[in-house]
């Protein structure tokens, strides 16, 4: 029996993890209390519980990205001034070929899960405003404050037997600060020190075969929580910026599937929540209030592990890039 799940929330570029050996398997499709889950569901519980844990370290990166204003460093210098930008973040994804995923009616067994590799993007605008242009010490100024919005859009899509889409609304803000460390001047670079929580809006899947078995996922929430050191230098028209930091990607969903007439008792609930350290470089031409901003970086880190084996780690390195125009004062 064949399951299409497809692009698993935002085109399944969301697929990904442990060419490793056969871990343990989930408890959720163990426990005998759950009826249809040990022996009869568990095959269809352990794979879309293994590709909803893997498919979270990717989806994480595009939703988190890298610098929380591109081409920024230090605090923008208080009331009166602000930043637009709109961007995509994208990688090099592990695509799953999801329509060739056999599901057992019995208990889980390990497969190797085909896949392959395809560019993916995620959309997004940021928006910073200056709030406090901070203290003057010497050629500069410490302490300043800036308040950052991201608005981030899930697209729907619905191919064949899938559907995946917003479920509550195609659209969700995420809020955070940045506090300066020092502000730019001619002599100094901006640096500064940031906290950003975005989230995606909340998604739905659901998919059918041609005998009429069906799994849905709802109620389907990732929030990334994410620090960043970032600094930055205004050469001419050229700008540099750097930064570190580390993201965690906080994901929930319920699952519920019918396989063979096989149905657990209640939607099984989900959730994963691995931390990843995360590196970036941007590179910015300046003109005017226009800043084209394209940036580098790379996550390493986390520990999942999955029961069904695939051809990249879940917690392998990915490198990542960012486009985007920035309008500000």
């Amino acid at each position: 029996m064949k399951i299409r799940y497809g692009t698993l929330v935002i085109a399944s570029a969301l697929g990904m993890a442990g060419a490793l050996p056969a871990q343990s398997i989930d408890s959720h499709c163990t426990d005998p209390g759950i009826v249809g889950v040990a022996h009869q569901g568990g095959d269809a519980c352990q794979k879309v519980a293994d590709l909803f844990n893997y498919m979270n370290m990717q989806l994480g990166t595009w939703v988190a990205g890298g610098n929380p204003t591109l081409g920024q460093g230090g605090t923008l210098g208080g009331l009166g001034h602000f930043t637009v930008g709109v961007r995509a973040n994208v990688m090099k994804g592990t695509i799953l070929a999801v329509d060739e995923i056999h599901v057992q009616p019995g208990p889980p067994v390990s497969t190797a899960i085909p896949s392959n590799e395809k560019w993916v993007g995620l959309p997004a605008a940021d928006v910073a405003i200056g709030l406090f242009k901070g203290i003057p010490v010497g050629v500069t100024y410490i302490g300043g404050v800036d308040a950052l919005v991201n608005v981030a859009y899930l697209p729907s899509y619905t191919q064949h037997s899938l559907h995946v889409g917003a479920q509550d609304g195609k659209w969700k803000l995420g809020f955070g600060g940045r506090l300066g460390i020092l502000q730019e001047s001619l002599l100094v670079p901006g640096v500064g020190v940031s906290y950003m929580v975005r989230d995606l809006p909340t998604a739905e899947l659901s998919g059918h075969d041609n005998s009429g078995n069906t799994v849905s996922i709802t109620d389907y929430r990732i929030r990334t929580k994410q620090w960043r050191i970032t600094a930055n230098k205004q050469l001419l028209f050229l700008g540099l910026a750097v930064g570190v930091g580390q993201d965690k990607y906080d994901s929930r969903a319920l699952l519920t599937y019918n396989v063979d007439g096989n149905t657990p008792s209640a939607p099984i609930p989900l959730h994963i929540s691995p931390k990843r350290t995360n590196y970036f470089a941007d590179v910015s031409f300046n003109l005017l209030l226009a800043h084209f901003v394209a940036e580098i970086g790379r996550v390493t880190g986390g520990d999942v592990t999955t029961f069904n084996t695939f051809s990249t780690s879940a917690s392998a390195a990915r490198n990542y890039g960012s486009l985007g125009i920035r309008i500000g004062l």
